[in-house]
């Protein structure tokens, strides 16, 4: 991988990360276009979601800051409440990404990879379309309940070609809750386990295996931009509900995937 590849696919990744598109299908796909061999797709993969992170931080800093204020206090608050929802919708994606992350960074690199991402981008579609017309009576707060559920789905978003945003916004949706309170919730939601998983590859020392480190580096800033921008656009867009044009797309890119895998 050279770095203007790098770069291409951190773009893709940055705007595709927030968008309810699945950033992991299109990363495949643009791998297949561009003609990118990685040994270890997982590791690139993992850097260009720590970008997206950070881009999040960024972004929702104002959010974070008053989460982290509150976190603090004696006395239980909204704020550890909120924080503890957060905990409780990671421990799904953090059982599957401990017992299955071998399998998933081998289904990455199977040569059926692009049938997959076409079945999955036509299930983000179905969800997304039935989160546009669902009219679920609407919830103040986000419950316990459903951020546990919501943490399911990001969970199922393990596999390629399922958007986790566009699961865990949709699911939240159709759960009933507003709209913005989902799209803050699952956007920070993600950050401790991308930050864990970026770590735990730092610390084994397979941060850059398979890939030149100026290429790494610019692949991360290229993703971190266009994720600042892309996490601004999204929180916009679901406010104001128009999802249905993301589940047309997903459609569209789900069959284009899986007919260039038959043909």
């Amino acid at each position: 991988m050279d770095t203007l590849q790098a770069i291409l696919l951190g773009i893709v990744q940055g705007i595709t990360e927030f968008l309810p598109v699945s950033s992991s299908g299109h990363l495949q796909i643009a791998k297949e276009l561009l003609g990118v061999q990685l040994e270890e797709n997982l590791t690139f993969d993992v850097t260009l979601h720590a970008a997206t992170v950070l881009s999040t931080i960024v972004v929702l800093w104002s959010e974070i800051r008053r989460l982290l204020q509150g976190l603090f206090s004696r006395r239980f608050n909204e704020e550890q409440a909120y924080i503890l929802k957060l905990i409780l919708s990671m421990i799904p994606i953090g059982i599957v990404g401990f017992l299955l992350k071998d399998q998933l960074d081998a289904l990455l690199n199977a040569p059926y990879i692009l049938l997959i991402v076409g079945a999955m981008l036509l299930l983000t579609a179905a969800l997304l379309a039935f989160a546009q017309y669902a009219k679920p009576r609407p919830k103040e707060r986000i419950s316990y309940r459903d951020a546990l559920l919501i943490g399911v789905a990001q969970a199922c978003a393990a596999m390629p070609g399922l958007s986790r945003s566009g699961s865990t916004i949709a699911t939240g949706i159709l759960l009933g809750n507003k709209k913005t309170a989902v799209a803050q919730f699952s956007f920070l939601m993600v950050l401790a386990p991308i930050l864990g998983e970026t770590l735990l590859e730092a610390v084994s020392g397979e941060l850059t295996a398979g890939i030149g480190t100026g290429p790494l580096v610019a692949g991360f800033l290229a993703s971190f931009i266009t994720g600042c921008l892309a996490c601004r656009f999204m929180l916009e867009i679901v406010k104001r509900g128009r999802l249905i044009w993301f589940a047309l797309y997903c459609a569209l890119a789900g069959v284009v995937s899986i007919a260039s895998y038959l043909f």
